[in-house]
């Protein structure tokens, strides 16, 4: 029966495991944990290949425990049922280390079916997710359980198991390796973090390596090919999604148009226009501002004439607005002032309208006065002063200058003109 390189040499000992030192290093605490073999309910969550199944499988070894594997994309209650018959029988004499892989996709009543079983200490769960546990996974079992992190593995901390494997391929077909300059380092770096990804792309290497005298060649080319794209991590619904566009935004925001084109180049290559569209508008808006308000329109037609083009071609009119968005000066002032006054109107901080700002059509229908609006294009400069807001807000204040030349210039005039 065919198994996958990625199981066939998966760690049997956590110093084996590649990545993840910032638990599982000399100090790490899910080390210690696992050392002291009193091991709590624990949620792993973080990208796919990161090691969250290899550890569940390594705890349970290492603490005797009955290891029971359910996928929550396929199981159900029943499942659940089968697992907990089997407690306090010869079966599972230590009782269950039940590994939930994808536990978000559990519903609220599938987890909460495990309880009272991880409450007494029958059942350990180790549930693992790709996504964030505060968004997928119920409090109950969230405050029951440890959250433990992991990330994507480093290229560096990469290369140990694709050199592993290429060593465990040519050892089990009795073959020598010749392999061109880079190859493995490619591979390392190409696989985005993911381990698994790594080991297939060696096992695909394998596959379609020509062999010769007892030798395969491993050539760069080759290696290309099998990872090609392998690196990209995204979901269009899912973390992936929101990280990026979020980082997307922020680089923009922070000024640094090369992390700003990275981001968008991600988007783009997983097909993502919508979303890339979307964060760039709004970054129009809410950190150029009132810096200069040209770049709304400017900023508008780029994302219409990306949205007119279609990919690959849409690339260049957005490039140039995240371009321009990144280096043009920064203001949130008009974001800060709508939040102030949104924050008020949520307080019920309202009040009625001033009289003079009131429907003119309401003069002579009862009111005790007459309406009274003062019209500043009658007045010099084109001002008048009188009260706009609710008496009760009358000393409200929302909008502050921001510090750019923009602004600046509207603040000296209207300074001048109000007598400020």
């Amino acid at each position: 029966m065919y198994r996958p390189l990625a199981d066939e040499i998966r760690p049997q000992t956590l110093d084996e495991v590649v990545g993840q030192s910032h638990i599982l290093g000399p100090d790490g605490m899910l080390r210690r944990i696992v050392e002291s073999g009193n091991i709590p309910n624990m949620i792993f969550c973080g990208p796919s290949g990161t090691g969250k199944t290899t550890l569940a499988r390594i705890i349970a070894r290492q603490t005797h425990r009955t290891l029971r594997k359910l996928n929550a994309t396929t199981a159900g209650i029943a499942d659940i049922k089968a697992i907990i018959d089997e407690l306090d029988t010869l079966l599972t004499p230590g009782g269950v280390l039940l590994y939930l892989d994808e536990i978000q996709y559990f519903n609220k009543k599938q987890q909460q079916s495990l309880l009272e079983f991880i409450e007494n200490g029958s059942i350990t769960l180790i549930a693992s997710t790709t996504e964030n546990p505060y968004f997928y996974v119920f409090n109950a079992i969230l405050s029951r359980s440890t959250i433990f992190e992991f990330k994507a593995v480093s290229p560096a901390e990469v290369l140990p198991a694709v050199e592993r494997a290429v060593a465990y391929l040519c050892a089990r077909d009795a073959l020598r390796a010749e392999l061109e300059d880079g190859v493995v380092e490619h591979i390392a770096a190409a696989c985005g973090g993911d381990v698994r990804k790594a080991l297939n792309a060696v096992e695909l290497l394998f596959s379609a390596a020509r062999r010769r005298d007892g030798a395969v060649k491993l050539t760069l080319a080759d290696a290309r090919a099998v990872s090609q794209r392998s690196a990209m991590r995204y979901d269009r619904d899912g973390d992936g999604h929101f990280d990026t566009v979020s980082a997307l935004m922020k680089s923009m925001r922070g000024s640094d148009p090369d992390a700003a084109l990275h981001y968008l180049a991600r988007l783009l290559e997983a097909g993502d226009l919508t979303g890339a569209c979307r964060r760039i508008l709004c970054s129009a808006s809410e950190d150029i501002g009132l810096a200069w308000p040209l770049a709304v329109p400017i900023v508008k037609a780029c994302v219409d004439s990306a949205l007119q083009l279609g990919l690959p071609e849409a690339q260049l009119p957005l490039a140039e607005a995240v371009i321009l968005l990144s280096t043009w000066p920064k203001s949130n002032t008009a974001y800060l002032g709508i939040s102030k006054a949104r924050a008020d109107v949520r307080a019920g901080k309202a009040g009625p309208i001033p009289r003079e700002l009131q429907n003119v059509h309401a003069d002579g229908t009862g009111f005790e006065r007459e309406q009274g609006y003062r019209y500043p294009h009658d007045f010099p400069h084109r001002w008048v002063k009188q009260q706009y807001l609710p008496d009760s807000l009358r000393d409200a204040h929302y909008y502050d200058y921001g510090d750019n030349k923009t602004e600046q210039a509207a603040k000296r005039y209207w300074e001048e003109i109000k007598g400020e």
